[in-house]
């Protein structure tokens, strides 16, 4: 019992609070730049669809020509690396992936970490402002309705691979990063993180993420079935979108594996001890 009071003071302190919604908030820049690249991609969608809109992109502020046309390719490739790198960890184990090492309180890989989290700062507050600015959030409710959503299970999974690609983002980027800032050093990951980090990104699923996600997917078989031109961006965006789903469906196989092996390492005991109890009686 005091070793629990005792946890929980240290939990309470000032500096373990911020050290904790640190973590949290640099880590949900992931699931954030999935968003504002949805967000983007039906705005970019409309701009060339409908009439409603009698001005060009043009007509825009400089901000937001560099968050509709600029911004969004970089951010592809941001959260590209960070995807990719994921599946290699699913596939490989941890410690196979070269750029995202178990190690990286070395100067290289720490400044590796500094310059992804920094780039991810500045594209996603380039976006987020640069939509404001323009109104993009005005339309919102058409934006993300297509007519078209993905099954239940798909958003399922593509959740789950979000959440380990996130995962993997907070421990081998955001983290060195705040540890080496606020404690100087590397420090274990407690449970306390895994809770808030699940925690934020639920309420950021539920509260936009869960609809708007998927129109990286349908723009790109809108324009398809429509006979539009079908940019690079909107393939990265399908790409990525099926890219997380993958992921989820790997920790889903890697998870049944597991449970296979634990119920055949739990039987093999029981066969022995019968084994054993027949040549006695035998004896």
């Amino acid at each position: 019992m005091m070793g629990w009071k005792k946890k929980a003071k240290e939990l309470l302190r000032p500096r373990e609070v911020f050290y904790l919604l640190t973590i949290i908030i640099l880590s949900l820049l992931l699931p954030l730049s999935f968003l504002l690249l949805a967000t983007l991609s039906g705005a970019q969608y409309y701009l060339q669809t409908l009439t409603l809109f009698h001005y060009s992109p043009q007509d825009f502020s400089y901000l937001f020509h560099l968050a509709l046309n600029i911004n969004p390719c970089v951010l592809y490739v941001l959260v590209s690396i960070v995807s990719v790198g994921t599946l290699i960890q699913g596939l490989m184990g941890k410690n196979k992936n070269a750029i995202f090492s178990e190690t990286p309180t070395k100067s290289s890989g720490l400044s590796l970490a500094w310059i992804l989290l920094c780039a991810f700062q500045v594209c996603v507050g380039l976006g987020i402002e640069g939509s404001i600015a323009a109104g993009v959030y005005e339309y919102d409710d058409d934006v993300s309705s297509f007519g078209a959503e993905r099954s239940l299970l798909s958003r399922m999974i593509f959740l789950l691979g979000l959440h380990e690609t996130t995962h993997v983002w907070c421990r081998m980027v955001v983290r060195p990063v705040v540890d080496d800032t606020v404690f100087a050093g590397a420090r274990k990951e407690r449970w306390v993180e895994r809770v808030g980090l699940a925690a934020g990104l639920g309420i950021l699923w539920w509260w936009r993420l869960r609809e708007e996600v998927e129109t990286l997917v349908v723009v790109a078989q809108l324009k398809n079935e429509q006979l539009m031109e079908v940019g690079i961006s909107d393939f990265v965006g399908w790409w990525l979108y099926y890219l997380v789903v993958t992921i989820g469906m790997v920790r889903i196989v890697k998870g049944l594996i597991w449970m296979f092996m634990v119920s055949l390492c739990r039987r093999r005991p029981t066969t022995m001890e019968e084994e054993s109890i027949q040549n006695d009686d035998k004896v």
